[in-house]
């Protein structure tokens, strides 16, 4: 159940052109100390790391400079130094798309770490945290880097007596002397997102959101973002101002509307075969009773994701679109579409069952609800647009504590399902097949392989934006802070508060290609650093989207991707610009 909805969710949720990111695999974290430290000793430490099954994480030196290597910081307190960092050997592994095999670690490992605790150290509990950051790939591709909290807890006694462990072959396994110092070891980006103080949460509520936009905007689009902001338009919502009954009438005609989308049209022939059309001895309740399972399902894959999405507070944010996934789906519209030129015949008749007892009656309920499921996956690319807009009403609904908005993305469903019952009905009535069935059927064959190229275009696009050298996004980044861009949001904010200007707030990772695309493109621009000149501009740097601070964030902004780009005004002392010619 959990991949189907994380499958319609990377469909139908995120904008395809744009979002470049997948969810961290998360691995599981275990920091541990060998011995009580004493003051003018060192003490061993080490990190036990365990990766789920079938993935991997970059070594500590890959060979491929683009991926990002496994990397350990250490914020040590005063009277604690790190003089050691060890990493365990890294094995060879031969990934698909790859030269050459990859240096990596698999399974699970422990990394270790050597502390040297000052003479003058008081005894007592010491906490030293860090930081890991891991890449975890699969054999076909490498997901969002991670990077996690650790905590380490010395204790400090005066004669440094051993205290007994249960991880001794944990440290009998890591070669300490063989190591590197810390001032060779891999460093973390340059950049981490900034800790729950420094999010500008609470500065946030001096601020009202002007205009949002996401992902990869050319110079005329981003200036128009910027105009419009500067201007007061804003983008009326579909449901704004709406009554309650305007509001369900609005959704249902939405979701009716949904079957006219190209994505949808051309698979109507394949749609009436489902339900019957063909079956001459078929009645009309027959008809409408698949046509209703059809439907029905459409209905059910729109209602349990819009409970999913609203009642997860907008996590599917996240998610990404996967390559493989829209390849997939391009290689499903190729083969309809060389079964509507008869290149060869798909039967939906030889998987269907009789329903009662009269054998001629021929349609399976359980098929044409599996395939009404399926309609509703392949239309998403098509559909995301009026899904977003319900979905983020109804999420914003339930929010206030209005938990009939729950229903809202069902009633979508619904709205689309309902030609298929009366279609269904409607079947015994079609005109009699002839050659005039054979043009359309070609017709909607050109339509079916318009759409597989889209999605083979996309799948290609999605493939292109998974590599990305965070080091050469990093380095975008920091030409930007040179130029005078801010990397604390709060520190904008509160100098954006002072000197009454408006606020560029550019959300970024450093494995987000469209990111350092619009770094060396748009934002580079003579024309856009001009527009933005009486701004404070500031790059909010979101690593891991489904974490906090990002999280909160991203859910302020109803951010889906990055990059996102939000203009703010101060709530006070702010006067709109004019337009810039």
């Amino acid at each position: 159940m959990r991949a189907l909805v994380a499958t319609v969710a990377l469909l139908l949720l995120l904008p395809q052109n744009s979002v470049a990111q997948l969810r961290g695999v998360k691995a599981e974290l275990l920091p541990l100390v060998e011995s009580d430290a004493a003051p003018g000793s060192p003490v061993r430490a080490a990190l036990q790391v365990r990766i789920p099954d079938r993935f991997h994480v970059q070594s500590d030196a890959p060979r491929d400079p683009t991926l990002i290597p496994t990397a350990l910081s250490v914020d040590a307190p005063e009277g604690i130094k790190v003089s050691e960092v060890v990493f365990p050997k890294a094995t060879e592994f031969a990934q698909i798309g790859q030269a050459q095999p990859l240096l990596v670690f698999e399974h699970e490992f422990a990394i270790g770490v050597k502390f040297d605790v000052a003479e003058t150290m008081p005894t007592g509990r010491v906490d030293v945290p860090g930081h890991l950051r891991y890449q975890a790939c699969d054999d076909r591709l490498c997901y969002a880097p991670v990077t996690t909290d650790i905590l380490w807890t010395l204790t400090v006694v005066k004669n440094g007596a051993d205290r007994p462990t249960s991880y001794a072959a944990v440290f009998k396994g890591i070669a300490f002397g063989s190591g590197r110092a810390p001032g060779s070891a891999p460093l973390l980006a340059p950049f981490l997102p900034a800790s729950a103080g420094e999010s500008g949460t609470a500065n946030l509520d001096q601020f009202s959101v002007a205009a949002s936009t996401g992902g990869y905007q050319n110079v005329n689009d981003f200036l128009q973002f910027v105009r419009n902001a500067e201007s007061g338009v804003k983008q009326r919502g579909l449901f704004e101002g709406r009554g309650p009954l305007a509001i369900l009438l609005l959704v249902l005609l939405g979701g009716l509307a949904l079957n006219l989308t190209p994505c949808v049209l051309p698979m109507i022939p394949i749609n009436l075969a489902i339900i019957g059309a063909g079956a001459g001895s078929g009645s009309r309740a027959r008809g409408f009773l698949l046509g209703g399972a059809y439907g029905g399902a459409m209905a059910l894959v729109y209602g349990i994701l819009g409970l999913v999405v609203i009642l997860t507070a907008g996590s599917f944010g996240t998610i990404n679109a996967s390559p493989w996934f829209n390849l997939g789906i391009a290689a499903i519209f190729v083969a309809l579409a060389l079964a509507m030129f008869d290149v060869f015949e798909i039967d939906f008749s030889r998987f269907s069952g009789a329903i009662g007892t009269d054998p001629s009656k021929r349609g399976s309920v359980a098929l044409a609800f599996v395939m009404g499921a399926v309609a509703a996956l392949l239309a998403g690319a098509c559909v995301a647009p009026v899904v977003i807009q319900v979905v983020l009403f109804s999420s914003d609904l339930y929010a206030r504590g209005t938990i009939a908005a729950l229903a809202l993305p069902f009633l979508l469903g619904v709205g689309m399902a309902v030609p298929w019952p009366l279609a269904g009905a409607g079947l015994t009535a079609l005109p009699k097949p002839g050659a005039w069935m054979v043009r359309v059927k070609q017709a909607f064959g050109v339509f079916i392989l318009a759409t597989a190229a889209y999605y083979g275009y996309l799948a290609y696009g999605l493939f292109a934006d998974r590599w990305v050298d965070a080091r050469e996004v990093a380095s975008s980044v920091e030409e930007k802070l040179k130029a005078g861009w801010y990397a604390s949001l709060a520190e904008g904010l509160t100098v954006a508060e002072r000197e009454g200007k408006p606020v560029l707030v550019d959300m970024w990772a450093t494995w987000c290609k469209n990111c350092l695309v619009m770094d060396q493109t748009t934002l580079a621009d003579d024309s856009v650093k001009a527009a933005l000149d009486g701004y404070v501009r500031v790059k909010y740097q979101a690593e891991q989207p489904d974490e906090e601070p990002a999280r909160s964030i991203m859910t302020r902004f109803e951010a889906v991707g990055l990059p996102t780009y939000v203009i703010l005004h101060p709530k006070t002392e702010f006067t709109t610009r004019p337009p810039n010619p």
